[in-house]
C-alpha cells in the first residue's frame, strides 16, 4: 500500500538527491523508500540478539595486549 509523504528539505539536498537518483536510474521516491527501509531494517537487526549469543558474551577472557610492543618485538626478530 502506497501513501503520500511531504518533506521539507534544503534545496541543495533535493537537487543533489534528484541528480543521484537519475544517475541510479530510479525515482527519488524509490531512493528515499530504499533508504528508509535500510535504516529501519538495520535497527531491527541490531536489537535481535538471541539469548544464546547473549549468554556467550564475555566467556573468553582476553588479555590486554600492547600491540605496539608485540609488533616492535616482531620487527626486532625479523631484522636482527
Amino acid at each position: 500500500m502506497e501513501s503520500k509523504l511531504t518533506l521539507k528539505l534544503d534545496k541543495h539536498v533535493i537537487s543533489s538527491a534528484k541528480k543521484y537518483a537519475k544517475k541510479q536510474n530510479i525515482s527519488l521516491s524509490k531512493l528515499i523508500e530504499n533508504y528508509l527501509n535500510k535504516v529501519t531494517h538495520d535497527e531491527k537487526e541490531v536489537a535481535n540478539i538471541t539469548p544464546l549469543v547473549e549468554s556467550l558474551t564475555g566467556v573468553i577472557d582476553l588479555k590486554e595486549n600492547d600491540y605496539r610492543k608485540e609488533y616492535n618485538n616482531y620487527l626486532s626478530k625479523k631484522y636482527s
